[in-house]
């Protein structure tokens, strides 16, 4: 019998409100276990936006359990030891991050801020969704590639090239 390996993976952004949120909860879905997934923020809104919440359900994964939260939770001494690190806002990209325990592959996966659109309900909406749908197709991409067979640099390439999609 063999056992397969878990994956601590960190969404980053700056609010930790919305994109980071919405990653989350698409990677502990479709991760079924192998992969479990947090998200932070460098300036956290302190509440999650709601229709992170409600794009979510409407796309069927858990909505609840959510909060907005510092990344400094996650350098702490009891702090996961993560094996990635996405940024998902180009804000958060270009902000010098803690250093991470481990050595914890990094990409950048920028994804316009759906939380900052103005306009309808409807408009708004659908950036929601729309960020949702980029976020999840890049993270099937990821859960696609042989991550046991692949060596550091080759990862951090995929994964990068995963974010330019």
């Amino acid at each position: 019998m063999t056992t397969e390996a878990t994956y601590n993976a960190l969404f980053i952004c700056t609010g930790n409100s919305a994109r980071s949120i919405l990653a989350e909860g698409i990677l502990n879905e479709l991760g079924k276990g192998r992969f479990h997934a947090w998200s932070a923020g460098s300036h956290p809104k302190g509440e999650v936006h709601p229709l992170a919440l409600a794009t979510l359900e409407r796309l069927h994964l858990p909505a609840t359990g959510y909060r907005s939260k510092s990344w400094d939770e996650f350098v702490a001494p009891d702090a996961p030891v993560f094996d990635f690190i996405f940024t998902v806002c180009d804000n958060a990209a270009g902000e010098a991050c803690p250093l991470w325990p481990g050595e914890p592959v990094s990409a950048h996966w920028g994804v316009p801020d759906p939380a900052a659109v103005e306009g309808t309900e409807e408009q708004q909406r659908k950036a929601f969704t729309d960020a949702a749908i980029t976020l999840r197709r890049r993270i099937e991409l990821f859960l696609s590639l042989p991550l046991k067979s692949l060596d550091a640099m080759s990862l951090q390439r995929e994964l990068r090239d995963i974010g330019r999609q």
